[in-house]
């Protein structure tokens, strides 16, 4: 492929949709009959590499454990373990350093495995391809494929890498993981066989495209390869993954700085400590460093909370496992405490919000307009008139409405594993589960009036036809789009079923009012036919068809989530939806589930892509803050949002299921994936709900904020034993008396009797109410005010404690040092009790 070829590539990459089929040939020197040579293909793979996404390092996993040493804490208490050794005490080196290791592998523990995100889109792409070459048809693995191969595409195949599609025959491809897009995507290449379409025409319509990692669920079709590995728009969320920098979460902030600033008090009391010692006289023969070693070093010891972070991760373990119960597997632990404190939730809406299956809810049919109950492909529900239950035997042309639904129909349903499913396209699994509920079965009307001819569904006109032998004659029935099928209608039947006008205009009122709720509107309709006619032809349908009805289907909200929408917002969290779908769509489901308008607009507002696209940052800051639903948003737009978001200091929490979600769900504070999502999404999120629950969401989110208080808890209680223990060591030394406790014992309360003591606290039930609170603030400190007056506070109740204790045994005739020390350390660990009791 020469040099110049490859430039035009790069000039025209994202705009293959804009060109002519013939010169997209002619940029790529490929042929749109015989494809590309074998030679060729061979040297282009060599120009170009394989088919595969490009896999970055990770670190190894020495570093990674060398890297939990990298704590200001830690490394003061490696420093100390050192001084010990150097001076030659080595059982307090050994214990200090067992402590700190203690703590890097709890860490490492935590931290463990090698993230997978880059290897799971590996395997969304990676398959084998029918390509031709030379004019011949062969099958190759994908990673083989280069740019410019002729690839063809069945029902059934994986779509191997992104295509110009150049042939389509009732092409159909899930795209639903790349743009959220609910329902199939119908291909076409418009009447003259090239379609043509705008540069900023968005992804999810690029009709003359085929992306890959999407399933062909129907019809035929091939294309030119356009792009492979890192350079297909799966590769570029790839791409967008790699480049992204983890965020630390809040607690992670909140603890380095609270860390930072304690160790600097902390130095600077050792330092004192050890200058004033050091300014003492000692007896002759002792070291008068050695001796100003030891106070200073128990005064570090002291001071820093070695058993902190056990605690904390103990404390964040027993959220998970509550979590667990409920439905939601955290894979971080940390993600546990920021979804506590999530400002905005967004929220994909395939599959998340939505059921994921399409469901018929409204019907028009002989001047009557009908209400469905039931949602998805179960047969459970009824057809409603003035929200009464109807039997459709009453109505003749109801039942045949659905009846031409059922049978005009090339998909079934089956039930597996609890539930009903659909085998085929989803529109048609809605078309037969509402005729179910009629107690119309598609095995006995495929018996008693079997197909004899049939016209698949085609882009061009916009039908689907299927010709019957009936007992009272042969009949054709077709269904498609409303103007595709009442434009060819002459007549309707009233509600028992005899001969009437059609109402143009009632049926356009209830297609606008079906439209207006966002559901996706079927028109159906039949037409006798000669008993000599055994074949259809899209002649036989150019007019005189019989109106039977219009269908409205959707892809419902879960019953469950709206609730779980209302609860989130109640506790004063943004819910925001961000999808690839209809932006129609999309408003009509954030409005039944009870989307709040903000405090800025009286109407629910919502963007599209394409006008995100065009906002420069302070007009995408003003957007995120009034919008609550932003719809047909590509993958980086989706990133774009959630940094939007973080820039306002909101903590946010990003669902989905998608690879399309996969980059910002790892820059959210905490993603959440949906179990049933593509290994992509789950490989990216903190936190995978089993159920594909929304409403787990509000249980993981009061888990959250529960775990925070129990921690706030923990760190009451740890804090000041450690400053009682601090302020003995300082006032000890100031004053010129014996120290009360030494260095090694500080380590056994501080490991030992300090984690055993406040484990409990991890356990407490969470608190009533506390989804009722608004969200704390992201610049809330773990110290407060009123906290460190209550730590200044029972700091000096330890101190007294201990100091009394120690003065009060030595002072008597039978009290030794050692004895002394001792009881000080009873007195201590018994004060330690009532004050854990006073706390939970």
């Amino acid at each position: 492929m020469p040099a110049t070829a490859a430039n035009d590539v790069d000039v025209a990459e994202q705009y293959w949709h804009y060109l002519e089929r013939s010169k997209v040939a002619t940029i790529l020197e490929t042929n749109l009959e015989s494809g590309l040579e074998p030679t060729e293909a061979a040297s282009r793979q060599q120009l170009f590499g394989s088919n595969e996404l490009t896999v970055k390092a990770g670190k190894p996993v020495w570093l990674k454990f060398i890297l939990q040493f990298n704590q200001p804490l830690l490394i003061i208490l490696l420093s100390a373990g050192l001084i010990k050794a150097l001076i030659g005490e080595w059982l307090n080196a050994s214990v200090i350093w067992g402590v700190t290791t203690t703590n890097a592998i709890i860490s490492f523990v935590q931290e463990a495995g090698a993230e997978k995100k880059i290897d799971a889109l590996a395997k969304a792409v990676t398959t084998e391809a029918t390509v031709i070459r030379g004019g011949k048809k062969l099958r190759v693995p994908s990673k083989e494929l280069v740019v410019g191969d002729l690839v063809t595409l069945t029902s059934g195949d994986k779509v191997p890498a992104d295509l110009r599609l150049v042939k389509v025959r009732d092409l159909q491809i899930d795209e639903s993981g790349l743009t959220g897009e609910s329902v199939a995507v119908e291909k076409e290449l418009g009447t003259s066989g090239d379609l043509v379409l705008p540069q900023e025409t968005p992804l999810a319509e690029r009709d003359n495209m085929a992306y890959a990692g999407s399933f062909v669920t129907f019809g035929q079709g091939s294309g030119i390869v356009i792009a492979i590995a890192n350079h297909t728009e799966t590769g570029k969320i790839s791409q967008l993954l790699d480049r992204h920098i983890d965020l630390t979460t809040p607690l992670t902030r909140k603890f380095n700085e609270f860390s930072q600033n304690w160790l600097l008090f902390v130095l600077g009391m050792a330092t004192l400590t050890f200058a004033v010692r050091l300014g003492r006289p000692v007896p002759v023969g002792v070291s008068a460093f050695k001796e100003a070693v030891e106070p200073a070093v128990a005064l570090i010891v002291g001071a820093i909370p070695e058993g902190l972070p056990a605690v904390i991760t103990v404390t964040l373990a027993v959220g998970v496992s509550r979590m667990a119960t409920r439905h939601a597997i955290v894979r971080k632990l940390p993600a546990v405490e920021t979804l506590g404190g999530a400002t905005v939730v967004c929220s994909d809406k395939t599959g998340t919000l939505t059921e994921n299956q399409m469901t018929v809810q409204e019907i028009y049919s002989g001047g009557e307009s009908y209400s469905v109950t039931g949602t998805g492909y179960s047969p459970e529900g009824e057809i409603q008139l003035n929200q009464l239950p109807i039997t459709v035997s009453q109505s003749p042309t109801l039942q045949e409405c659905l009846q031409a639904g059922l049978i005009c129909n090339d998909s079934h349903l089956e039930f597996k594993n609890d539930d009903w499913i659909v085998i085929g396209d989803p529109t048609e699994g809605a078309l037969i589960a509402v005729a179910k509920k009629a107690e119309l079965s598609q095995q006995s009307l495929s018996k008693s009036m079997p197909r004899l001819d049939s016209i698949p569904f085609e882009s061009q006109f916009q039908y689907m036809a299927t010709l019957h032998q009936t007992p009272t004659g042969k009949i054709l029935y077709v269904k498609g789009s409303v103007e595709s099928v009442l434009s060819r209608c002459g007549s309707s039947l009233d509600t028992q079923g005899n001969p009437v006008q059609v109402d143009r205009e009632q049926t356009h009122l209830s297609v606008e009012e079906m439209a207006q709720q966002g559901l996706r509107v079927l028109a159906l309709a039949k037409k006798p036919v000669p008993e000599n006619q055994n074949s259809v032809d899209h002649s036989d349908l150019e007019s005189g068809l019989i109106f039977l009805g219009l269908q409205g289907m959707i892809d419902p909200p879960r019953a469950e989530a709206i609730a779980a929408v209302q609860a989130c917002q109640t506790a004063g969290i943004q819910v925001k939806m961000i999808t690839g779908d209809h932006i129609g769509t999309a408003k009509a489901i954030a409005r039944r589930m009870g989307f709040r308008k903000t405090k800025h607009n009286r109407e629910l507002v919502a963007y599209t892509g394409v006008e995100l696209a065009e906002m420069n940052k302070s007009e995408l800051a003003e957007a995120v803050e009034a919008g609550s639903v932003f719809a047909r948003v590509a993958p980086e737009q989706k990133l774009r949002l959630v940094e939007a978001l973080q820039l306002k200091g909101e903590i946010v929490a990003m669902t989905g299921d998608g690879v399309n979600d996969a980059p910002a769900l790892k820059q959210a504070d905490i993603g959440i994936a949906m179990g049933s999502g593509t290994e992509v999404s789950k490989e990216a999120a903190d936190m995978i709900l089993t159920d594909d629950n929304f409403a787990s969401i509000e249980c993981a989110i009061e888990e959250g904020r529960s775990v925070y208080k129990n921690l706030l808890k923990a760190i009451s209680f740890i804090l000041p034993v450690n400053g009682g223990e601090s302020m003995t060591i300082l006032l000890s030394t100031l004053l010129g008396r014996e120290l009360p406790i030494l260095s090694l014992q500080i380590l056994w309360l501080n490991m030992l009797n300090s984690i055993t003591m406040t484990v409990p606290l991890a356990f407490e039930p969470k608190s009533p109410g506390v989804m009722q609170q608004q969200p704390r603030s992201a610049n809330e400190p773990l110290l407060t005010a009123s906290r460190i007056k209550r730590i200044i506070a029972i700091s000096l109740y330890n101190w007294t404690v201990i100091f009394g204790m120690f003065e009060w045994v030595r002072q008597a005739d039978w009290g030794t040092i050692e004895l002394a020390r001792t009881m000080a350390i009873q007195a201590l660990v018994m004060g330690r009790i009532f004050y854990l009791l006073s706390l939970s």
